[in-house]
């Protein structure tokens, strides 16, 4: 009988999220704000009560959200709001996290909500800084495997997959992977370059990929670090995915040198009249192709981006997100398997993408193992490694924290020379660190004294803070 209800409240979720696609575009505030009012009445969930006040103070403040939906029902195809609504709502938030609970309740640990793959480490560009430049170019993972590996991550509650590389699109063989597994959804970091007309209509036939091109600003910025001529590429790649009704957004690396333009408002405008539906920005991390700590961002960049992202996310319609500058809406470090973790081209399971050390491949062990492994227990164990959740990383915001659990697990570095963020780079990132926290502290505790520094954080995640304090 639960199962039962379980499947009409899906079903009724999902009608209900196809409907709201549907007329939401043609609705007053006022009435947007009225049928917000009912559901938070009806609902007797404390969390759902208070995400829908929030929406509702947003829209009578005009924030661009309601325009954020207009955009994905006039651009998006028939096909890829379907795929939006059934794989990334239904199946990965809703049957995913009854299948997450479930574990949980029986098992006692909660598989994470999303993992990333690397299916391949080759690429047709050779950016400077990228990581992805120290793993060998020979594929290990078999279309058999990758195959197996999201098999798997269903029966633990995992819909939504990130697929990084390396160059995807240089596999054939995952258009197949994506048809097969149409339940899912994927969400593909990209350089763009290989996204041609047909490419387009391809996964404008999918529904269930969103690829994210990399960008380092505009034309200069782009074509400096990636290679003269790419970002001619890559904005045929916009009009070809916006024509065909996609949805596509962009990804961009924060660096000392263009955190002023990829943060303006004038590169979030340009990006939205391209077709831009979301963008994910990341911090240049000194690891990968000649690491070089000269070319992140200062402390003093870092913290004017996190206030500019906020301007940004009130006055313009499009979805944003910082893996870094996000950790206070995160509840800090989401990596080792409390939110998501990686496996790479060569089947090392790591806590995440910019942490290189592994003890474990998907080779000879199960994502199920994995996840219960002592080198991503060490990690949630310490979680949030800082009571200020602005400084959320074991890299560069707590280092000593990185060098503690790989010294405690004994975890291998993934490829000769990964070691060097926690030798080399030492002695930088320990004054990149102390610098961080000296700004961001005392605005932390600000915060916190008013209240709003752990509104809408994890509950237990907010009591380990309360502990420490």
């Amino acid at each position: 009988m639960s199962r039962l209800k379980h499947n009409i409240k899906k079903y009724s979720a999902k009608q209900a999220l196809t409907g709201v696609l549907k007329i939401l575009p043609h609705l007053s505030d006022q009435n947007i704000i009225r049928i917000l009012t009912i559901a938070e009445k009806a609902s007797v969930n404390p969390a759902f009560k208070e995400r829908v006040l929030v929406i509702e103070e947003k829209i009578r403040q005009k924030h661009p959200t309601v325009e954020i939906v207009k955009r994905l029902n006039s651009q998006l195809s028939p096909n890829s709001k379907k795929k939006l609504i059934t794989n990334l709502f239904s199946n990965a938030m809703f049957e995913g996290t009854r299948k997450r609970q479930e574990i949980f309740e029986k098992e006692k640990w909660r598989p994470p909500f999303f993992f990333v793959l690397s299916p391949t480490m080759r690429c047709n560009l050779k950016c400077t800084g990228c990581y992805a430049a120290q793993y060998t170019k020979q594929d290990v993972i078999t279309t058999e495997q990758i195959d197996k590996i999201f098999t798997e991550a269903k029966d633990l509650g995992i819909y939504f997959v990130t697929i990084s590389g390396g160059e995807p699109f240089y596999r054939e063989d995952l258009l197949d992977i994506w048809k097969k597994h149409n339940d899912m959804f994927f969400l593909v970091y990209t350089n763009g370059t290989l996204i041609d007309e047909k490419m387009a209509e391809k996964l404008a036939d999918l529904g269930n990929v969103a690829p994210a091109i990399s960008v380092e600003g505009f034309k200069e910025e782009t074509d400096k670090r990636r290679g003269p001529g790419v970002y001619e590429k890559i904005s045929n790649a916009w009009k070809y995915l916006k024509e065909k009704g996609v949805l596509f957004g962009f990804s961009a690396t924060c660096t000392k040198y263009n955190a002023e333009i990829i943060y303006s408002d004038e590169f979030i405008d340009f990006m939205i009249e391209q077709g831009a539906l979301f963008g994910w920005y990341f911090q240049y991390i000194p690891i990968g192709r000649m690491p070089d700590t000269s070319l992140m961002a200062s402390p003093e960049q870092r913290a004017w981006a996190r206030d500019k992202l906020e301007h940004i996310r009130n006055t313009r319609p499009i979805i944003l997100a910082d893996f870094w500058n996000d950790g206070p809406l995160a509840g800090g470090c989401i990596a080792g398997g409390r939110v998501y973790f990686h496996i790479n081209s060569q089947g090392d399971i790591e806590p995440c993408v910019f942490t290189h050390f592994t003890k474990n491949n998907i080779k000879d062990t199960t994502i199920r193992q994995a996840l219960q492994s002592d080198l991503f227990k060490a990690i949630q164990k310490r979680q949030p490694y800082s009571k200020n959740l602005m400084c959320p990383c074991m890299i560069i915001d707590n280092p000593t924290v990185l060098r503690e659990i790989v010294a405690e697990t004994g975890a291998r570095p993934s490829y000769t020379g990964a070691e060097s963020i926690i030798t080399e780079s030492a002695q930088f990132l320990d004054e990149y660190s102390k610098k961080i926290h000296e700004i961001w502290d005392p605005v932390w505790k600000e915060r916190y004294k008013e209240g709003r520094a752990l509104r809408g954080i994890d509950k237990e995640v907010a009591s380990k803070i309360l502990e420490e304090k």
